[in-house]
């Protein structure tokens, strides 16, 4: 009696990134944490990555960078780390970049029986001793708190295998770069280096030159593109109805980031939006960073709908929904400009970076367009009561 053997259909991986050479223990936890498919900059970089290649790469904000050198850390990192020993390091210029990052890995991480641990300052370091203490794969780190735990005995960096530096410009801009080559050269078992960053010249191609070996460069865009979906509006405004005009904007995007070039102006223009009615924080510099991390969740939940900042939370804030940027005055210059609105138009959604121009101000809008590439057009006069604040896109009609 012959027996009919039904042939069972051949398992699908649960992502797009096992085509791309990711371990199942790794895929297995991106579908857990809620990934697909692999954006453009990923799709290019880690099989790169997964090689053991060193990669420098340049790509647009809010393309998926995280995931792009994430994943293939993750992926090459097979041991288990000892105490206070971790395997894999990533060096980020801001406290909310270390969290953000931590934020998107730690749950691929757990589901492979990994740890990720963010190091900053501003926030307990006893704790931060204490975990890593307990053993910890990949430290998400700013430089100064981490040096301050090398200099004191409390972290060794010699067991780690692959370092990557993420928004590296930033941390050049920053004046970071001394401590970031101090900490590369106590990385002593390092295999693999990755750099992150807008650009690639100045002080990052000296980073570039002396501490990557023969990287393989990836880039999806051109240096001073933005995200496809981002729409620029230039808007002429009184300086004593700009709070009113970005009032009639919040009516129609739920979330909105507001930047401001100093602390001061920061807190001024909170207040004045507190008074018209609206929910909205801030945050800067002088704030608490446990009020700062409270502000950027609270925004996130949708608990907020208007976060106002200066430009040292630009790289901070990696947020999907974010409807708008506002730019309270025109930025200083095209750098400026890309890191503030990178904020909007992430993951493929639509965004606007609106510009609120005084009359002393046209120059540097015209400045502004041209770096960026776009119409040289005059900035479009309104006030607060103008019915297409309320619906953005009749602009452009």
């Amino acid at each position: 009696m012959l027996t009919t053997v039904t042939a069972l259909p051949p398992v699908e991986p649960p992502t797009g990134f096992a085509a791309l050479g990711v371990p199942e223990r790794i895929d297995v936890g991106l579908a857990a944490a809620g990934f697909a498919q692999p954006f453009a900059i990923q799709t290019e970089a880690v099989p790169v990555a997964m090689q053991g290649r060193d990669v420098c790469g340049r790509a647009k904000t809010g393309s998926g960078k995280t995931l792009a050198f994430g994943v293939p850390m993750l992926a090459r990192i097979t041991d288990k780390a000892e105490p206070s020993r971790p395997l894999g390091l990533v060096l980020v210029p801001t406290r909310e970049l270390a969290v953000q990052v931590a934020e998107v890995l730690a749950p691929v991480a757990e589901v492979a029986g990994m740890k990720v641990l963010p190091v900053y300052g501003g926030s307990s370091r006893q704790q931060q001793v204490a975990d890593l203490q307990r053993g910890v794969e990949l430290v998400i780190a700013t430089p100064l708190r981490l040096i301050d735990l090398l200099k004191s005995g409390e972290v060794d960096v010699s067991d780690v295998q692959i370092v990557c530096l993420d928004e590296a410009d930033r941390m050049a801009d920053d004046g970071f770069t001394p401590q970031v080559e101090w900490i590369l050269r106590h990385c002593t078992g390092r295999s693999q280096t990755m750099l992150f960053s807008a650009t690639l010249d100045g002080d990052v191609g000296h980073l570039i030159r002396h501490y990557l070996k023969d990287p393989i460069e990836v880039a999806i865009d051109a240096a001073t593109d933005t995200v496809g979906t981002m729409h620029h509006l230039f808007l002429a405004v009184h300086h004593m109805d700009k709070d009113r005009v970005i009032g009639a904007i919040a009516r129609s995007i739920p979330k909105i980031v507001v930047f401001c070039q100093t602390k001061r102006l920061c807190d001024r223009v909170t207040h004045n939006l507190e008074e018209l009615g609206l929910s909205v924080a801030a945050i800067h510099g002088d704030l608490p960073q446990p009020v700062r991390e409270r502000a950027l969740r609270k925004f996130a939940e949708g608990g907020l709908s208007i976060l106002v900042a200066t430009d040292v939370a630009a790289r901070g804030i990696d947020i999907d929904d974010i409807g708008a940027v506002i730019h309270y005055e025109p930025a200083k210059d095209v750098k400026d400009y890309l890191h503030r609105s990178g904020r909007t138009a992430r993951a493929g959604r639509d965004g606007w970076a609106v510009t609120l121009v005084e009359y002393n101000q046209h120059t540097q809008m015209r400045i502004l367009q041209r770096g960026m590439r776009l119409p040289v057009e005059p900035a479009i006069e309104v006030f607060s009561n103008d019915i297409r604040l309320q619906d953005l896109s009749s602009f452009e009609a």
